[in-house]
């Protein structure tokens, strides 16, 4: 049994996917997915989640709006952006928004390990 449930949001299904493979190195945590923010709006909803792990670039809802509204519905909810953005201004706002942490597109496996497991553990 999972001890985390963990939601990757990015509208590129092999991002999705590379995110859940990596995480479920680790047996502590399952992932469910979301394929922009207004579907990870649902899916926070209608499940107990306890990290986010989200794109910025999305069709329909970006992942700047979704940490917006994501923080009005759950405070204190851990909100990792990772992106291909690298910008000074963009990730300001993005932190001042309420995300917890950055990742740049490509990542490394591991650092998305020791990122999540710093925030969850």
């Amino acid at each position: 049994m999972s001890d985390f449930n963990v939601l990757s949001v990015d509208d590129s299904q092999y991002i999705r996917e590379i995110v859940t493979q990596t995480l479920k190195t680790n047996s502590r945590y399952s992932v469910l997915q979301a394929v922009n923010g207004s579907d990870a709006l649902q899916v926070i909803k209608d499940n107990f989640i306890h990290l986010v792990i989200t794109d910025i670039n999305m069709p329909v809802m970006d992942g700047v709006t979704f940490i917006k509204e994501a923080r009005k519905l759950y405070p204190t909810l851990p909100i990792i952006v990772l992106t291909t953005e690298s910008g000074d201004s963009l990730k300001k706002e993005v932190m001042d928004n309420g995300a917890n942490g950055w990742i740049i597109k490509p990542f490394r496996p591991v650092q998305l390990l020791t990122l999540v497991k710093e925030i969850l553990e």
